[in-house]
């Protein structure tokens, strides 16, 4: 495989925007090995439906812009559809448990969460913060907007709080 072929895979299969060092550290090439890849799939990538989106030291796989007026009616579609069980289901787990990481999301859900985070994101109902602990990862923990709509000045005012939080532990603790 190609260079251009796995930066392509790697920023694909991450779906947020990666610091190319951190790129260049992963395929193992020095930093200007990896821009020049980057260069070249941004060349391949002209008139496709993807577009490489870059900044200073960070890039990530984004929609042509060609496309904006689709992927836009495509969202309104998503946001106008409910969230469903699982939505619900992760939003719990992040108004319980957050700020929380999208790896313990998935083990207390027992499944993969991106394309719900994704959702929650896009809807304003979690936003994604920086893991103090761990510069490569994120937290996910609810909005302001989201505890405004539902009525609470503060997480601990959630109904039941403690017993759900408790229980969510316990649940965690016998995985273990």
């Amino acid at each position: 495989m190609e260079l251009v072929q796995k930066i392509e895979a790697v920023l694909f299969w991450k779906a947020e925007p990666v610091a190319v060092k951190k790129l260049a550290q992963l395929l193992g090439v020095n930093v200007e090995a990896a821009k020049n890849g980057l260069a070249e799939l941004k060349s391949q990538l002209k008139g496709r439906g993807l577009s490489l989106v870059e900044t200073d030291d960070e890039v990530v796989l984004g929609t042509s812009k060609e496309l904006s007026s689709l992927i836009e009616q495509l969202a309104k579609d998503e946001l106008s559809r409910d969230l469903g069980k699982a939505g619900l289901e992760t939003l719990s787990i992040i108004l319980y448990q957050g700020p929380i990481s999208r790896v313990e999301i998935d083990y207390i859900r027992g499944v993969n969460s991106q394309f719900i985070l994704r959702a929650l994101l896009i809807r304003g109902l979690a936003e994604r913060v920086e893991n103090p602990e761990d510069q490569r990862s994120f937290l996910y923990k609810p909005t302001l907007e989201l505890l405004a709509y539902l009525g609470v000045s503060k997480i601990d005012e959630l109904p039941e709080f403690e017993q759900v939080k408790k229980d969510i532990n316990g649940f965690k603790l016998a995985q273990n």
